[in-house]
């Protein structure tokens, strides 16, 4: 039988590697099955499933430049192409179900202070709270100035 896309070949196992397995076709051609074309369910070791020397059945995918791509789960039975319904129930059952986050109705929501007081009741309330904390840090700066330190890095660490 010729080697075309589509065509199911028998072959026999030639090598392994962590990304798929070499097949000797007929015809003395070989092609390789890539490790997610080798069974329906997801796999991490191919000897798992392959050994060398081991007889299979294959699919055709691609044949370019003379590399010729194969599939053992195509060329299984559709019946056996899937996941069994039992194994995605039983994964399902074990996961906890989505919940989303609550939604943030405003940037006010987020607390940018660890100590938050009682928030003030009036403009003229939070203008004075904005004017303390204003020359609390002003003071702080000259503090640092006086001392020889400058907010700008010059290098060395003094004007």
């Amino acid at each position: 039988m010729a080697i075309e896309v589509g065509a199911i070949l028998e072959g026999k196992v030639s090598g392994i590697t962590k990304f798929g397995a070499f097949i000797d076709l007929p015809e003395s051609k070989t092609g390789m099955v890539h490790i997610s074309e080798v069974a329906p369910t997801f796999i991490t070791e191919i000897s798992d499933y392959v050994k060398v020397g081991q007889t299979v059945k294959v699919k055709v995918l691609a044949v370019n430049d003379g590399k010729i791509s194969l599939s053992m789960k195509q060329a299984l039975p559709k019946d056996q192409q899937r996941k069994p319904q039992k194994q995605k129930q039983q994964r399902s059952s074990n996961r906890q179900p989505y919940k989303p986050a609550p939604p943030v109705t405003s940037p006010g929501d987020y607390e940018w202070q660890s100590s938050r007081k009682a928030s003030p009741s009036s403009f003229e309330d939070m203008m004075s709270r904005f004017k303390q904390t204003s020359e609390d840090k002003i003071s702080d700066l000259k503090r640092g100035e006086s001392r020889g330190y400058s907010r700008r890095g010059n290098g060395n660490g003094r004007r």
